[in-house]
């Protein structure tokens, strides 16, 4: 039973995070097993709706009466939820210069909130999302918590006698199968969600979730931080990344270190670095200063934003961000940022007219019986508009 109503709010973290929130609020990243929104969603048994960009709330609604409004960055753990559920009518938590939530009895923005609400301090650590490559960072311990709330109180479906298990922290939901594959749970929890199916041969360290009617094909490595959402397909070496849904990396070669969002595809054979030859730290294209931007990590790989492509072969360099609608090809190393809506490769690219991109998204649509609705189209209408400076 559904006990309140959350909105979750963007801040600042949206503009931070593009490309993976040109098409989506903040609150519907997926780290650990589940979105940020069902993750506050499921802990307090509450309906929630999303305070986002204008040309987003088509698709994703505001609740125009809410108990609390939620930042959509930040992931909840016990303390944070105690705190929060504790908030009273003009008030809002505080972290630094961060609201972490407020509690409203009208529609309001957040940053009204701050001129005219009671701040509550929060001084514990919390765990934010303000940069892409903080979700592959955070999504080993997001698996563990979330692996905890899904599986509370509840019985795994029986795993295969024909796999090996190292330890006894797996969960297999309805319909999960798995057969000859090894599943070693000694450094971290493995979650198969419903429908889900490991083929033969697979080699799987936890901690490792594999969501709704996705599948991990045969002999796949994959290693420990890893997600692949819903619908998806994963295959060959997989190391620490995160793969939002409805999307394929389905052949042999190597994705580590990073972001793949939804309605994506690698082409066999294609890898990415996650290390640079030098050891030395990895910078990202940042939105906001159009300039790169310095990670402080060593290891760093792709961060791909929703419905984008590349070929068979494809090579992407440490560090490479690749924008929404994009396809990419050929032979060599294509540039470390590749402009949303582009088509090409190592030799050049040109802008990916948005009715080409549209008739290839109405295929890919269909092979899951979704439709490619005028909700989609106008979404990535205003994205391709906002990123047309972009493309030179």
């Amino acid at each position: 039973m559904l006990l309140m109503t959350i909105n979750l709010f963007d801040d600042y973290s949206w503009a931070s995070l593009r490309p993976l929130t040109f098409t989506r609020p903040v609150a519907d990243l997926r780290v650990g097993i589940l979105t940020i929104a069902e993750k506050w969603a499921k802990h307090l048994k509450a309906d929630f709706g999303f305070q986002t960009q204008d040309y987003l709330s088509t698709k994703f609604a505001v609740k125009l009466q809410a108990d609390l409004y939620i930042n959509g960055a930040v992931c909840p753990d016990d303390d944070l939820l105690a705190a929060v559920s504790g908030l009273k009518n003009g008030e809002y938590l505080a972290n630094g210069k961060d609201v972490l939530a407020f509690c409203s009895d009208q529609l309001i923005s957040y940053t009204e909130v701050q001129a005219h609400f009671k701040p509550v301090e929060y001084a514990l650590d919390i765990v934010k999302i303000n940069f892409p490559e903080q979700i592959f960072g955070y999504n080993p311990n997001e698996i563990r918590k979330d692996f905890k709330l899904l599986t509370a109180g509840r019985s795994s479906a029986k795993l295969s006698s024909t796999n090996q298990l190292l330890g006894d922290d797996i969960f297999l939901e309805e319909g999960a199968k798995a057969e000859c594959s090894v599943f070693n749970t000694t450094y971290g929890p493995i979650y198969i969600g419903k429908n889900a199916e490991v083929w033969e041969g697979s080699l799987i360290r936890g901690s490792f979730a594999l969501c709704e009617n996705s599948s991990v094909k045969m002999g796949a490595k994959i290693y420990s931080g890893t997600t692949i959402g819903p619908n998806s397909r994963a295959g060959g070496e997989i190391n620490n990344a995160v793969i939002w849904g409805n999307s394929a990396k389905g052949h042999d070669g190597y994705l580590g270190n990073s972001v793949m969002g939804e309605w994506c595809n690698i082409g066999a054979d294609s890898n990415n670095s996650n290390l640079k030859n030098n050891y030395s730290v990895v910078k990202l294209y940042d939105y906001e200063s159009a300039k790169m931007r310095n990670t402080s990590l060593q290891f760093c790989g792709l961060i791909m934003a929703d419905h984008a492509k590349c070929g068979i072969n494809t090579m992407f360099n440490t560090g490479t961000v690749v924008g929404v609608g994009t396809n990419v090809f050929g032979a060599g190393l294509p540039p470390n940022y590749i402009p949303d809506f582009s088509w090409g490769g190592a030799d050049g690219f040109e802008t990916y007219k948005l009715n080409k991109m549209f008739e290839t998204t109405e295929k890919v649509f269909a092979r899951k019986d979704i439709m490619f609705d005028e909700n989609e189209s106008a979404i990535l209408s205003k994205i391709f508009e906002l990123t047309a400076k972009l493309r030179g």
